[in-house]
């Protein structure tokens, strides 16, 4: 039976809405925001140390991406309808102790450098963030005034982009540092960071089971369509079909270019070491993070689809600069197309999701499901880059930057039930 669209009522504890209760409330689910982006800074690090420590060839190692955003999108409907279910918070300890079950696989994973069990200790953390990013950004609505929610939501995403930026320090750090000895003995540091990350985020679990949080109620409008009937129209709107295709090829150009960016920068023949070029990622992810906010004060004098397609026409020029493998030049580009991309995911959604009305939730869920390209693409790179060489294998990303240029300068357009054509300048 169809589920119907719900308008959401929000109930709040007073326990959770003044003094320290609200405060610990909102520190926790703050803290979520820090804890993906640090499993997401990770991530591409790993990439090049199993490829060393484990003897995994580059192709193979892509695995990580496809473990993790397969994740994402395998565990993205089960989460919700737990979370229909049993509520928000005990959705967020799910999460957390998928997470924590996850990092703890990566000692067992070391002892026996076993690259299969890796990955599934990334599925398993992946299955965990998915719940958490179901839920941190309504409870980051509801934890305070309405006026102030833009303001909560912009302040957690800073602290996601704080860990993204300091994982590559971290792993650049400790998983570099010149380890010798046995591939169990290099891995050591892997399985502590992880094993490290889960004891936190069970000592935070523990924190949420203790804490009051504010409850969010569905209650379901009776004069709203079905899901069933939504999707009957959806897939005749255009624009959203084109955002789900450029979401998809988004994703999967950011997750491949940052898979593959410590094995590019390592042979450039410029003499980085496999630590620098994981500083030189974090780097990135600081251009990523002032292009966002860049982007955004752009926004309110250029039209979103305009920007958007000058941004992807930039990624597309610096992709070929990447291509070429020109030593630093090349190097420099491959950092500024982070900045480039920075505006495209929320820009796709908020472009996808117009004037679609009653379907908006149910668009939106397809968007975000569209993710899976992070999974796929980079797999494809990896054989590319094994084939024919690592800068080679950047003329993916600069495809699927073609297909968010098409978007931004043709398929955003909306197109009425009459289908006249409205533009959103």
């Amino acid at each position: 039976m169809p589920l119907a669209q719900t308008d959401t009522a929000i109930v709040r504890r007073p326990a959770a809405t003044a003094g320290v209760g609200y405060r610990l409330a909102l520190v926790l689910v703050t803290s979520l925001f820090f804890m993906w982006g640090l499993s997401y800074g990770l991530l591409d690090v790993l990439n090049k140390n199993f490829q060393e420590t484990l003897h995994v060839s580059k192709q193979w190692s892509t695995l990580l991406q496809t473990a993790y955003f397969g994740a994402y999108f395998v565990t993205a409907l089960p989460a919700g309808l737990f979370m229909q279910k049993f509520g928000y918070k005990p959705g967020i300890i799910l999460g957390l102790i998928f997470y924590a079950c996850g990092a703890l696989l990566f000692y067992p994973s070391a002892e026996q450098n076993s690259f299969p069990l890796f990955l599934s200790g990334l599925f398993i953390i992946a299955t965990g963030l998915t719940f958490l990013e179901t839920a941190a950004n309504p409870y980051m609505t509801v934890l305070g005034e309405p006026e102030t929610a833009a303001f909560r939501l912009n302040l957690a995403q800073s602290f996601n982009g704080a860990g993204s930026v300091l994982g590559p320090i971290i792993g650049g750090a400790l998983f570099f540092g010149g380890h010798a000895g046995t591939a169990a003995e290099q891995l050591g540091p892997v399985k502590f960071v992880y094993v490290g990350i889960a004891c936190t985020v069970v000592i935070v679990a523990l924190m949420f089971a203790r804490t009051t949080m504010p409850e969010i109620e569905e209650k379901t409008s009776e004069n709203v369509p079905a899901d069933s009937d939504c999707r009957d129209t959806l897939f005749k709107r255009s624009h959203f079909l084109w955002a789900v295709a450029a979401q998809f090829f988004y994703v999967a150009a950011q997750v491949g270019m940052a898979a593959l960016f410590i094995n590019y920068c390592t042979e450039q023949k410029l003499g980085i070491s496999n630590q620098f070029a994981s500083y030189l990622l974090s780097a990135s992810l600081v251009l990523f993070t002032v292009g966002r906010f860049t982007g955004t004060a752009l926004m309110k004098k250029i039209a979103p689809h305009r920007l958007l397609a000058i941004y992807a026409a930039a990624a597309i020029g610096l992709c070929s600069v990447v291509v070429w493998g020109a030593g630093v030049v090349s190097v420099a580009a491959l950092m500024a197309i982070f900045f480039f991309a920075s505006i495209m995911f929320p820009t796709i959604f908020a472009l996808g999701i117009a004037d679609l009305g009653p379907r908006t939730k149910t668009a939106a869920s397809f968007i975000i499901m569209s993710i899976v390209g992070g999974a796929v693409m980079p797999l494809v790179m990896g054989a590319v880059a094994q084939s024919c060489g690592t800068p080679f294998s950047y003329v993916i990303p600069m495809g699927c930057f073609l297909v968010v240029f098409l978007f931004a300068a043709h398929g955003y357009r909306v197109r009425s039930r009459a289908n006249r054509l409205v533009l959103l300048d």
